[in-house]
């Protein structure tokens, strides 16, 4: 879905939106304003609570979402057992010279905030086209607390509103790393907040893409300049005065107490093709784990020290054929028929952890999902946070 970046100089004027999305603008929003509220806590008091976080990325490919499109088998909404959702998606619109160089076009994050708020909160659509809400009781539903949006990346932090005066401080950060080393084809949005006494950070990343022997270097390159030059400006993010801001709140992603990178990293399979096509015909997913690039750099601790990732047990989430479980690799003509666009199936969207107090309970592909040549990924965490709540100066 990306453009050739010699082609990136040439400006594209955008298209209007659909009234329909367009409609929802009011709706849309970067912070959720009125989170600063927190409970009062007796001097000394240090209990920790655990609630359950869920972790999602998707690569969609630049494709429109259908207005009918349900979410919630990927939420695992009818668990019910999730007290925060942090979405990341890469390639929301497409990564052409319009998109990457002209004004952001909102109206495909509008959308997706919309079917993630419908899918979280059982909303059912009527054949007058209003929305009917089947949760009614406040606990159970789900508000935004943050989102943000840089080209095709966008991140959503959601959390129940029986929890929401906890989460605090909450704040979004984007570093472009892709032509020119800044242009936001590539790169990653980070968003943070404070829950209770304990600080949050997910990293939603697009890194470079390509097969080729430098690809991975590239991956690397870029994971370090995300972690680099992403800061957080020492403000609220919630709408209240900076100077109510703590002193110690963290600006750098490694300085908070839990971390997930999560997103397309676009690390590849490090074999010959040949070898390579007949274990993906056996299934054979173990064998070719070993030659995963991002396991390989996790294993040797270089880019990624100190970073934890689940056990992979799925299938490749990449590269299928369109509204197809086949991979675009395996298509018909062979390997002499192959083009650049035909490329090997691997891991390229994955989900990675740090810090002390998580545990991962998940780690899955959502098969279901057939929009994009991506299919979606998900994790579950144990979360421990400190009841204590840091002081607002």
């Amino acid at each position: 879905m990306e453009e050739n970046p010699t082609t990136l100089a040439q400006m594209i004027w955008p298209r209007s939106a659909s009234s329909r999305v367009l409609l929802l603008g009011h709706r849309f929003f970067s912070e959720f304003v009125g989170l600063e509220k927190s409970i009062s806590m007796q001097e000394g008091q240090s209990e920790n609570v655990k609630y359950r976080v869920f972790a999602g990325t998707w690569n969609v490919g630049g494709e429109a979402p259908p207005d009918d499109l349900d979410l919630e088998d990927w939420l695992d909404t009818k668990a019910g057992s999730y007290d925060i959702y942090v979405l990341g998606f890469q390639e929301i619109v497409p990564l052409n010279a319009r998109n990457v160089l002209g004004p952001k076009q909102r109206s495909a994050a509008m959308k997706w905030q919309l079917l993630i708020g419908d899918a979280l909160n059982n909303r059912r659509s009527t054949q007058e086209g209003e929305k009917e809400e089947a949760i009614d009781q406040e606990h159970e539903v789900f508000r935004c607390v943050v989102s943000k949006q840089m080209v095709g990346i966008f991140v959503m932090v959601w959390a129940r509103s029986g929890l929401r005066r906890h989460v605090r401080h909450a704040g979004v950060s984007s570093v472009g790393a892709g032509v020119l080393g800044r242009l936001g084809n590539k790169g990653a949005v980070s968003a943070r907040f404070l829950l209770h006494g304990t600080s949050f950070c997910f990293v939603c990343c697009h890194l470079a893409s390509g097969g080729d022997c430098g690809g991975a270097l590239r991956r690397n390159a870029d994971a370090a300049d995300i972690l680099s030059r992403t800061t957080f400006l020492h403000s609220s993010g919630g709408g209240a005065p900076a100077s109510q801001a703590p002193p110690d709140l963290p600006k750098k992603i490694l300085d908070h107490d839990r971390v997930v990178l999560l997103g397309d990293l676009n690390y590849r399979i490090a074999m010959d093709d040949g070898e390579a096509r007949q274990l993906v015909s056996a299934r054979k997913w173990s064998m070719l784990l070993e030659n995963d690039e991002l396991l390989l750099e996790l294993s040797k601790g270089r880019q990624f020290d100190g970073w934890q990732e689940g056990h992979v047990t799925f299938a490749p989430s990449y590269k299928y054929h369109r509204n197809s479980d086949q991979f675009f690799w395996c298509a018909a003509g062979g390997a002499g028929g192959r083009d650049k666009k035909h490329r090997a199936p691997a891991w390229c969207d994955r989900i990675l952890w740090r810090g002390k107090g998580m545990r991962q309970i998940r780690y899955e592909q959502c098969g279901g999902y057939r929009l994009s040549d991506h299919r979606p990924v998900r994790a579950a965490f144990e979360a421990v946070c400190e009841l204590a709540e840091r002081v607002d100066d």
